[in-house]
């Protein structure tokens, strides 16, 4: 029975996947090296021999102060800088990033030095001997993946037991932010989903694309297909060809607890008394970016009575949000300012009358108070019709991997 599965994997996996996945090729083998200098390390030279120190370029450091630092003269500094030309700007360098030196046994003078752009792209300054500059990049491998995780605590926390890094958490929930409250998983909720995953020596550097996903609760299933119709706009559908994204976000913030229901009587934790509580309240730490909804135009940008720092946004005729108790707004929000739905508004805090930090959000349908988290919100445009049977036929695919390989998973389980 195993040797059936990996055997129908295997054929999958070569016939299907490719298809499916153009950018999970195999990459032909490269060619064999033919000049010495092929050998060195990727950096372009020897450093098994050498000793390394680590270290972060200081706020407000030049580039011959750096190098200076590390050991070279002063003209020796200067001079490096000036072979650097057009290949390193030594304007550009970034205090914090990283920087590695390269010495030979007790010397006080570096070799080489390696400046760090980012997880991937380093710079080569050879400080010994002549001097020269020159670039490479840390090998990236690019992988097929597939996750299946079972809510039993938060998306968080189950998906991060589960081996899921983080850029898979954030791209999910951005996917289903329209679809699915994430404030309200329940015990058993689960998500599937098949992802490309770039990964540098080991290091996962991004999420890069998710193929398909599948969220099931209870008997229902809401999937999300990759299909890019060549317009700029959603690439994420269901089956059926409707959007996954909405006119209005479910949550106007990531990550956080509702502390605070809606409610026409509830308790006021400051002042004590009984009163309507026509919004919910997400507490979250001070400075948590906040989210307007949807498109709209804000009415207000200023304090009200109770409310702190308070934005108010118009989305259309019927429907308007206001977000109360910000510690500071985002810049360009002011009245007249037009927003786009998943802009940031404003910053999390506690001003007014509040007990602690949190997001006090409200919604209005035509003047009258809607429960945020019952908001039926309508769909974006609909897939064109001329693009259906493409979408089914992506979905079939996707659906049969992703199906294949939770058989097998549960296979090996058992």
């Amino acid at each position: 029975m195993a040797k059936k599965i990996f055997e129908y994997l295997f054929v999958l996996c070569a016939f299907i996947l490719p298809v499916a996945f153009p950018g999970c090729r195999t990459k032909p083998a490269a060619e064999p090296a033919e000049t010495p200098q092929a050998v060195l390390p990727p950096e372009g030279f020897r450093h098994d021999s050498l000793r390394v120190v680590r270290e972060n370029v200081r706020e407000g450091e030049t580039f011959s102060a750096l190098m200076t630092r590390l050991g070279m003269d002063h003209e020796s500094a200067f001079l490096l800088s000036q072979a650097c030309d057009s290949v390193f700007d030594v304007r550009k360098m970034r205090a914090g990033n990283g920087i590695d030196a390269y010495y030979d046994g007790d010397g006080t003078v570096p070799k080489y030095v390696v400046y760090e752009h980012d997880k991937i792209h380093r710079t080569v300054f050879r400080t010994a001997d002549s001097l020269a500059v020159w670039k490479y990049s840390r090998p990236v491998e690019t992988t097929l993946e597939y996750s299946d995780v079972t809510i039993h605590s938060s998306l968080w926390n189950d998906m991060a037991a589960a081996g899921a890094p983080p850029f898979l958490i954030v791209s999910l929930s951005e996917i289903y932010a329209w679809s699915v409250d994430f404030f309200a998983l329940q015990e058993g909720d689960r998500f599937k989903s098949l992802y490309k995953k770039s990964s540098c020596e080991g290091e996962v550097i991004s999420i890069d694309t998710i193929y398909y996903a599948e969220f099931i609760s209870g008997d229902t299933m809401v999937p999300a297909i990759m299909f890019d119709q060549g317009d700029g706009g959603n690439i994420y559908w269901k089956q059926d060809g409707e959007s996954l994204r909405k006119a209005f976000l479910k949550a106007p913030l990531k990550f956080t607890r509702i502390s605070s229901g809606f409610s026409y009587r509830r308790k006021h934790p400051v002042s004590g008394k009984v009163k309507p509580h026509t919004a919910v309240d997400y507490a979250a730490p001070t400075g948590t970016p906040v989210m307007t909804i949807g498109d709209g135009t804000v009415l207000s940008a200023g304090w009200t009575n109770g409310g702190g720092k308070t934005v108010k946004i118009r989305h259309n005729s019927s429907y308007t949000t206001s977000y109360m108790h910000l510690s500071r707004y985002a810049n360009g929000i002011r009245e007249g300012a037009r927003v786009h739905q998943g802009d940031v508004i404003g910053y999390v805090g506690s001003t007014g009358v509040a007990t602690g930090p949190h997001l006090d959000f409200r919604v209005w349908k035509d003047g009258t108070p809607v429960n945020p988290l019952k908001l039926e919100s309508p769909s974006a445009d609909p897939l064109r019709p001329e693009n259906l049977p493409a979408l089914d036929s992506t979905f079939r695919v996707y659906k049969h991997i992703i199906d294949s390989l939770t058989t097998h998973q549960n296979y090996v389980q058992e």
